[in-house]
């Protein structure tokens, strides 16, 4: 299945995508796409509904982040070798995990907000992964089972924010907006592999980043595992697994995102992003 969530920010209402591509409202079946909705024996019940007996939706409304209640928004940094190298870093020899503020999770069709102060803002497509039931010291081997399913994410970055300033990344990476999440939730069922899923960026037409999630160092498997050792992974939590070469920072000159600028960004079979960028009021 595709889960959406449409409506106005703060609104949403579940809904799932029809055979022909068509919203179809869920709102009499589940409260929203969170929590128990996004179990495995949710989501089987979910799978059996007819969806063509579902009220259809009209017109072309606004999509919202793809899931909500999500507690925790866990960050890999460095996690294709290519994209390590293009940053001058070495590939770590463990996952480097960040958090991204919850606030910067928004739709993603919504305008992608440039924050005041800001001269570095830098895209990253990158694999979503959802978690459907508490995950505790999981072993590699069980890690997808407790998996709801995967998504599109924009890992949008402040470069100065996150690596010319003290401290942590976490500054850099987590103003409002810098979370597009969706269009869809394409549980796991219709992801074959989720290391073998093709994925591109382009900045006002021009593709910039054209990747594959084969060549993350750490796969989705590997991930769950690793992140359950350390914290518990909650319903709804979004790990956000690094991006392919091709940002900004790694241009020659660098290359940043300036109000006006147009982002589109995909995955295959999880769907298609679009922002367009504006100066924080």
């Amino acid at each position: 299945m595709k889960l959406v969530r449409y409506g106005a920010p703060g609104a949403e209402k579940p809904g799932l995508i029809d055979a022909d591509g068509n919203i179809r409202d869920l709102s009499g079946k589940i409260d929203d796409v969170a929590g128990a909705a996004i179990a495995p024996e949710s989501l089987v019940a979910l799978s059996s509904l007819d969806a063509a007996a579902l009220p259809l939706v009209e017109g072309n409304p606004r999509l919202g982040p793809c899931v909500t209640g999500t507690g925790k928004f866990v960050c890999i940094g460095l996690n294709y070798a290519d994209h390590a190298e293009e940053s001058g870093l070495a590939v770590p020899p463990e996952p480097v995990i960040f958090m991204k503020a919850t606030s910067a999770i928004c739709g993603p069709n919504d305008d992608l907000v440039i924050p005041r102060g800001s001269e570095k803002t830098d895209w990253e497509v990158e694999l979503g992964v959802v978690i459907g039931k508490t995950a505790k010291y999981v072993s590699e081997e069980e890690a997808l089972d407790y998996v709801a399913g995967y998504c599109t994410v924009h890992d949008v970055s402040e470069r100065a924010f996150q690596i010319e300033h003290q401290g942590q990344w976490t500054k850099g990476k987590s103003a409002d907006t810098f979370g597009p999440t969706g269009p869809w939730l394409v549980t796991k069922d219709e992801v074959a592999d989720p290391q073998n899923l093709p994925m591109w960026l382009k900045v006002n037409g021009e593709t910039m980043q054209d990747g594959t999630t084969g060549t993350m160092v750490y796969g989705v498997a590997h991930l769950v595992s690793y992140l359950s050792r350390f914290m518990s992974l909650q319903p709804g939590d979004i790990i956000s697994t690094g991006t392919p070469p091709g940002v900004g920072m790694g241009q020659k000159p660098p290359r940043y995102l300036k109000p006006g600028d147009v982002v589109e960004l995909g995955i295959e079979g999880l769907g298609v992003q679009k922002q367009t960028c504006v100066a924080d009021k």
